[in-house]
């Protein structure tokens, strides 16, 4: 018997993130996995289309993870983001109380994990996950970098 190779959640993630550029949106994606690597929920940047600064892919991926959960929190989840969170991604992150947070290119300008505020290093922070960063950091990065370049020209 030959088992079945579930897709590398990163790579899913970065399919939702070129998504989200075709879209005209910032290109991050996110994908949250539960405990059995199933995915649970993944979803681009919506901000443009939503009309609303909070629907981030992180935020929009957890709240419909949550949703198919029936539970406001994903204790045993992991949640692969494309970049590194802003500090309201990194707030909500905690809230959710998500085991483990894997993310690609950092963002020394917006991140809230290993740059900025270190949202998961404060004292009032409830919860703090698991942070693997610079996962397919290059590609990540890459995506960006030409989105902003073509807006620039």
């Amino acid at each position: 018997m030959i088992a079945k190779m579930t897709p590398d959640p990163m790579l899913q993630a970065l399919d939702q993130a070129r998504s989200a550029a075709e879209r005209g949106e910032v290109p991050v994606g996110a994908v949250v996995v539960g405990a059995d690597g199933g995915v649970l929920a993944m979803a681009g940047n919506r901000t443009e289309a939503d009309r609303d600064p909070t629907a981030h892919a992180e935020i929009l991926a957890l709240r419909a993870a949550a949703a198919r959960r029936g539970s406001p929190r994903l204790p045993d989840c992991t949640l692969f983001v494309t970049l590194e969170p802003c500090p309201m991604c990194a707030h909500a992150i905690s809230l959710f109380r998500v085991r483990r947070l894997v993310f690609g290119a950092y963002d020394p300008k917006g991140g809230g994990v290993d740059h900025g505020v270190r949202v998961f290093d404060a004292a009032s922070c409830q919860h703090r996950p698991d942070v693997v960063g610079g996962v397919r950091e290059t590609e990540a990065a890459a995506l960006l970098r030409e989105f902003f370049q073509t807006r620039r020209r």
